[in-house]
């Protein structure tokens, strides 16, 4: 039987509708957070008019990053970042607690070209040999975090599980689709499920045993979990919580909203290129007088002038 819910069945979580509901299966000791985005990718998506593997994977990049950057407990920032020898060497995404998402994808035309031809479009082969870095950074008094893992795996749910096992010690499983719709947009949904390490609630974290039954019991059944599902814009988050977990006593927490939030703008560059000497600020302006500023993430020009600066520095 499903215990107390502290949010009404339906209240929130729609596909399409960019939230985040985290949830507890107490029978089970796990702790999970599912997410179904929309028209924030279509709004991020839609500055760079990317190649549709390219959207696929950056896609799945911000899925990823959102059901990780919403557990923060501070208003700092996750930066998640891929790198590989593939055709799309980069894809990087940024979350600012307690809601804003950015991102952006690096790919080579030629390289895209002759793996679509060739029909290797799947993640591994899109992005080849790399990296999977996660960094945390909590503000400008504190030192920033970063963990690195090989990308390894089929997907990116599968390199993210790989860091979890290896860097955190933490039994996970991860579930992300992403697909193009015809009316709805760019739809994608995730599903993240860790196990509690003995002595996570309330009490020091003694150890964490992989062979745990009821860890395997929890992975089976999130492991019948459908792309198809996990992208239904006619399935709520708690539906899908409630139709994986309604044996095991599964509570779900109050949903929240992501929306996408670039930092960008005159007055934020200004203040950074206010950082260099002025020497070297000259060196960077053209001959009007401008530093010209190109934001990846928002696929904006900012010209800022010289004397801008000046003032603000």
């Amino acid at each position: 039987m499903m215990a107390e819910s502290a949010l009404k069945l339906g209240e929130v979580g729609f596909a399409g509708d960019d939230h985040v509901l985290p949830f507890q299966v107490e029978g089970l000791d796990v702790r999970g957070r599912a997410v179904q985005l929309g028209p924030m990718l279509d709004t991020i998506l839609g500055r760079h008019n990317y190649p549709a593997p390219v959207a696929r994977l950056l896609a799945e990049a911000i899925t990823l990053t959102v059901l990780l950057g919403t557990s923060l407990k501070f208003e700092g920032k996750l930066i998640v970042q891929i790198k590989g020898d593939g055709p799309v060497d980069l894809l990087v995404a940024d979350f600012a607690a307690p809601e804003n998402v950015r991102a952006y994808a690096r790919f080579d035309q030629g390289a895209l070209d002759a793996a679509i031809a060739a029909g290797a479009t799947e993640p591994h082969e899109l992005l080849g040999k790399g990296i999977l870095a996660f960094t945390i950074d909590q503000g400008a008094h504190t030192q920033r975090y970063q963990g690195i893992v090989p990308l390894e795996g089929a997907s990116i749910g599968e390199a993210a599980e790989h860091y979890f096992e290896q860097s955190e010690q933490i039994s996970s499983l991860i579930k992300i689709a992403a697909r193009h719709d015809a009316e709805a947009g760019c739809l994608a949904g995730g599903l993240l499920l860790q196990h509690l390490p003995e002595g996570e609630v309330g009490r020091d974290r003694l150890h964490v045993r992989h062979d745990n039954p009821e860890w395997d019991h929890a992975r089976t059944i999130a492991a019948t979990l459908k792309d198809a599902e996990l992208t239904d814009p006619a399935t709520s988050l708690e539906t899908l919580a409630w139709r994986l977990f309604h044996e095991d006593e599964v509570r779900v927490e109050p949903g929240a909203a992501v929306s996408r939030g670039c930092r960008c703008s005159t007055g934020y560059f200004a203040g950074v290129l206010a950082q260099f000497p002025v020497a070297e600020r000259a060196d960077m302006a053209d001959d009007a007088g401008n530093i010209v500023v190109d934001c990846a993430f928002c696929s904006r020009i900012f010209p800022i002038p010289l004397d801008e600066i000046s003032a603000g520095s």
